[in-house]
């Protein structure tokens, strides 16, 4: 499977923010998100090719690191996913599968942590009009977002911008049937000092709505880096 990356961190996002953890980052996504923070792995892919036993290698490098997370670009788009989370998961770790929950295949894992991309994710600039139409056939799949839910321990991970979203995660939200408390709302941008102005109110949105918060903690810690 094509790679853009693996990295030793911390989990940044959701449920498990704070948690030693293996990252694994395929290339290649059927979306273009505006705000894309991996460019090079969706607008402009980018990669080499690793074999299931190298990456196998590769984890049992780090024995005391039991959680994995997969993700990209979108990594259920790649056909080896299957057997690479079956292998994860009979060498003991905890699997974390990140997908935006348009496409789907029957992978083994501990947490599927979906984001939903809202209308804010749309790309708006001048000659981007080919990738917004394609972003937005693809963007929203409610089918496949129930079937995730109703298989998998879950997780809805929402960026969000400014006031307007909370609408729109609302809506989602009821659409969908999730519950609350597997609702986590998390701030957008790649800057210490945005995260922290839209933190401010997000957060108290949270409380009022009963919304979970996550901090992008890796941005935070790293600032807009790679392998972090």
């Amino acid at each position: 499977m094509r790679l853009s990356e693996v990295f030793a961190s911390i989990q940044g996002e959701g449920v498990l923010v704070g948690v030693p953890s293996l990252f694994i980052r395929t290339t290649g996504c059927n979306l273009r998100c505006a705000w894309c923070d991996t460019p090079y792995t969706s607008w402009r892919p980018e990669g080499e090719e690793w074999s299931q036993e190298r990456i196998l290698e590769w984890v049992a490098g780090f024995p005391r690191v039991r959680h994995v997370v997969i993700t990209g670009g979108e990594p259920m788009l790649l056909e080896s996913m299957v057997g690479l989370t079956r292998a994860l998961r009979a060498g003991g770790r905890h699997i974390t599968m990140e997908t935006a929950g348009t496409v789907e295949q029957a992978v083994e894992c501990d947490l599927m942590s979906i984001s939903p991309k809202l209308s804010n994710s749309t790309p708006r600039a001048a000659g981007q009009e080919a990738a917004a139409e394609m972003h937005e056939r693809a963007r929203w799949r409610p089918e496949v977002l129930r079937r995730l839910m109703a298989g998998y321990e879950h997780q809805f991970k929402f960026v969000v911008q400014d006031w307007a979203d909370l609408t729109e995660i609302e809506r989602v939200v009821a659409e969908i049937g999730v519950a609350r408390e597997r609702v986590v709302l998390m701030p957008e941008g790649t800057r210490a000092e945005v995260l922290a102005e839209r933190s401010a109110w997000l957060v108290e949105a949270c409380k009022e709505r009963g919304y979970r918060f996550s901090p992008r903690l890796h941005v935070l810690l790293y600032g807009e880096r790679r392998g972090v």
